[in-house]
């Protein structure tokens, strides 16, 4: 490869993600009705046919924002999982960092869970970002037990659940800890009883899977 060609894919890549960059921030201040294809042009000062070289369109952008956040999002759970070796605790400070996450990045989360996107979920095609995001999940429960991935789904279900409901308004923000404390004392024991969960959890490995 050459070095001219080298120079221009290093900066078709820096044009690229300037234009992720350019969608999250507008996203974040004023609301995805807000990004158009347009306005993003104006913003990274590029005509829109540079734009559309890059992306089809504001779904392709919208697709690209949320891989993104996946990835971030994968990262933050696995540096609190790691930091906290045993499995309820661990388990806590994952849902913990999913919620917190979800707070600090209304628009980015919109992006990534609740807009329309052809990211597809427990699929094959599933983006590898999201898959390593759900895998930190599953790590927060024994390697025995055959339904991890189930007890993983169902947390991640239930910790949506808490973070659409709060952004709508329709449950209070206030009340964050004690339905943390509630939904992980309910899929994995109580956080302050390893020795409790890891008999509970092992008991559950023994079942069959479905």
């Amino acid at each position: 490869m050459s070095a001219i060609t080298e120079r221009r894919e290093r900066e078709r890549a820096q044009r690229h993600q300037l234009i992720i960059t350019a969608a999250r921030e507008l996203a974040e201040a004023e609301g995805w009705e807000a990004v158009t294809t347009r306005r993003l042009a104006e913003r990274v000062e590029y005509s829109q046919p540079v734009l559309y070289s890059h992306f089809s369109g504001k779904d392709a952008i919208m697709r690209a924002v949320a891989i993104e956040g996946f990835g971030e999002l994968a990262a933050r759970l696995r540096r609190v999982r790691l930091a906290t070796p045993e499995p309820p605790q661990a388990l806590h400070a994952v849902c913990r960092a999913y919620l917190e996450f979800a707070t600090e990045r209304p628009a980015l989360y919109q992006a990534m869970f609740i807009l329309p996107t052809d990211v597809k979920f427990a699929h094959a095609e599933t983006p590898p970002p999201l898959r390593a995001a759900f895998d930190e999940f599953v790590s927060c429960f024994r390697s025995d037990n055959q339904r991890r991935e189930l007890f993983a789904e169902v947390t991640w279900s239930a910790l949506h659940g808490i973070a659409a409901l709060t952004e709508s308004g329709r449950i209070p923000p206030n009340g964050q800890t004690e339905r943390l404390d509630f939904l992980v004392t309910q899929i994995a024991g109580t956080p302050s009883g390893p020795a409790a969960l890891r008999g509970q959890l092992k008991g559950q490995g023994s079942e069959p899977s479905h």
